[in-house]
């Protein structure tokens, strides 16, 4: 699987505020609530959940109300579509086949005139994948959730996270459109536009987001809903200094606000400070144990090789989890968990399970197929990720579903897998026109299917950004398929020096060590790749298994 670079979980219900003295909800174990509960806590712990999708905040407070909404302001609420990943999906999404066949024609588009034509293509996505929704005070009022909003304030935060994102977010609009002074709504739909940017591919959410989140603290300086949901922002865009500095003046505001305190982690670990995201995920235990936490908690030891673990953690959750985007969101955590040791079986029961609380969920269906296509069955993997990406069309499964034509190789498939990877191409330049930093996805995506040399670019620039085990591995591989192996042998090494088990970390370091000589250090790490996830990529996997035979064969 990809990194995990977004992690979206649902929204608690209950504020943002110092617990009460009422207990909080337990798992089981010692510790009340805590993700260390059962578990034995050490003294230093490896790293969190990347780049976490961050709940809508769970206090919408009202800042009073104004004679008549702006006319003409460019940060009132706007019509938006879309959403997926960590807050439900909309069984069916109108707006879906427009947007990718847009996407599509960009693509083609690109692949003619790449160079010339990218600015013009960020833009032709960004008016398809918003569906022109950019008109203030948009019309799309209609539909279920509207009739939610209430004199006293707007949707429920909570529900935003567990129900239809896209009613809500027209629920919200309507509200600030009657009560444009509600600071506290302004806040909650600029992380609903973040949800929406991420969720759904559509980064030219962000820059409303960004508006929304801005007149909210206009109306209330300092509120830590809105600098909760900036660092969120900051996050989505890759800005994860950004995103620190917004945390921990939300946390200045308000120590117990659980989207700061789960975004701390993300961006620590993100930036590579393992250490300091142990000791925040600790925290966040302490302070606001919850699914929120207890799968950045989990991920903390997945990162350093404690499986155990994580998977102990996860299942506490999972145990705890009532609501369907709870249960959905920590059983695909367990998916890919086990996808990860390769314990298909095992990921395709809680793939199951996450579908049945959510059959729209695609991280799940995402997952499912990958686990399938390992499995050997891969007719039905190649079509759950071609009905994935009609949908999202998102660089993971695009770059995946092309490896599967490309490993299936029937007639027309090697121009079917080009589209994908043409797809990543459009969607990255539309991400960069929302402000994101799509380096890394760049970076790894076009090392094995585009510019080499882009790639590398693409690796070293995110390298001076930030020392993630996934930048490591980014910039090992652009240097090594550069015909740089020598150089690209100490970030292999380091990209593996966590423990962390991943099989494409351990083939690419493999291959490395095989170019620059180290026959016996290629035969250790290819088959170590092979041996704990052997369908680990359709293609990967069939190179790791020839480079082995190779080397088994000449000693």
């Amino acid at each position: 699987m990809p990194p995990r670079t977004t992690d979206s979980t649902p929204e608690r219900r209950d504020g943002d505020r110092a617990p009460s003295t009422a207990p909080e909800p337990e798992i089981t174990g010692d510790r009340e609530g805590g993700a260390a509960a059962g578990t034995e806590r050490a003294g230093s712990r490896g790293e969190a959940a990347e780049a976490g999708r961050d709940r809508p905040p769970a206090d919408g407070g009202s800042g009073g109300r104004s004679d008549a909404p702006p006319a003409e302001d460019r940060s009132a609420p706007e019509a938006g579509a879309g959403h997926e990943a960590h807050t439900h999906t909309p069984a069916v999404d109108p707006d879906a086949g427009r947007r990718v066949a847009a996407m599509r024609r960009a693509a083609d588009g690109g692949r003619r005139w790449r160079g010339l034509h990218v600015a013009g293509c960020a833009l032709l996505l960004a008016v398809a994948v918003t569906g022109g929704a950019v008109a203030v005070g948009g019309g799309q009022d209609r539909g279920a959730g509207v009739d939610a909003v209430s004199a006293a304030g707007a949707l429920p935060p909570g529900d935003l996270a567990r129900g239809d994102l896209d009613a809500g977010i027209a629920s919200l609009q309507k509200h600030l459109r009657a009560q444009p002074r509600d600071f506290g709504s302004w806040a909650t739909l600029g992380v609903a536009y973040v949800e929406q940017a991420r969720t759904k591919g559509d980064p030219s959410r962000y820059p409303q987001a960004e508006r929304a989140l801005k007149r909210s603290l206009g109306l209330e300086p300092g509120n830590d809903q809105a600098l909760a949901g900036q660092a969120a922002l900051a996050a989505a865009r890759h800005d994860f200094p950004g995103a620190l500095a917004h945390a921990a003046r939300a946390l200045k505001q308000n120590p117990y606000n659980e989207r700061a305190l789960c975004t701390r982690i993300d961006a620590l670990v993100e930036l590579g400070r393992y250490d300091d995201a142990a000791k925040a995920a600790d925290t966040a235990d302490d302070r606001r144990p919850g699914i929120p936490v207890f799968t950045r908690y989990a991920y903390v030891h997945e990162l350093r090789g404690d499986v155990r673990t994580a998977r102990e953690v996860l299942e506490r959750a999972l145990g705890s989890a009532n609501a369907p985007a709870d249960v959905a969101y920590v059983a695909t955590a367990l998916g890919q968990l086990a996808w990860n040791q390769g314990e298909y079986r095992t990921a395709l029961g809680h793939y199951a399970r996450a579908l049945a609380a959510d059959d729209a969920y695609l991280p799940a269906l995402e997952g499912r197929a990958r686990a399938q296509a390992a499995s050997g069955d891969r007719a039905a993997a190649v079509k759950g990720l071609e009905q994935v990406v009609a949908r999202f069309p998102l660089p993971g499964p695009l770059v995946a579903l092309g490896e599967l034509y490309e490993d299936r190789g029937a007639d027309g498939d090697r121009a079917k897998a080009g589209d994908q990877y043409a797809l990543v191409d459009a969607w990255t330049a539309l991400a960069r026109a929302g402000g994101a930093n799509t380096d890394l996805e760049t970076a790894l995506a076009a090392a094995d299917h585009g510019d080499r040399k882009e790639a590398l670019r693409a690796a070293r620039a995110e390298w001076e950004r930030r020392h993630s085990v996934h930048t490591a591995d980014a910039l090992a591989w652009a240097l090594h398929v550069n015909g740089r192996d020598e150089e690209a042998l100490p970030y292999a090494r380091r990209a593996t020096a966590t423990g962390y088990r991943n099989a494409v970390f351990l083939y690419h370091r493999g291959v490395i060590e095989r170019a620059t000589g180290d026959d016996r250090g290629a035969r250790t790490h290819l088959k170590a790749a092979l041996d704990l996830n052997p369908g680990f990529s359709p293609l990967g996997a069939r190179e790791a298994r020839t480079a082995l035979e190779d080397l088994e064969g000449n000693r």
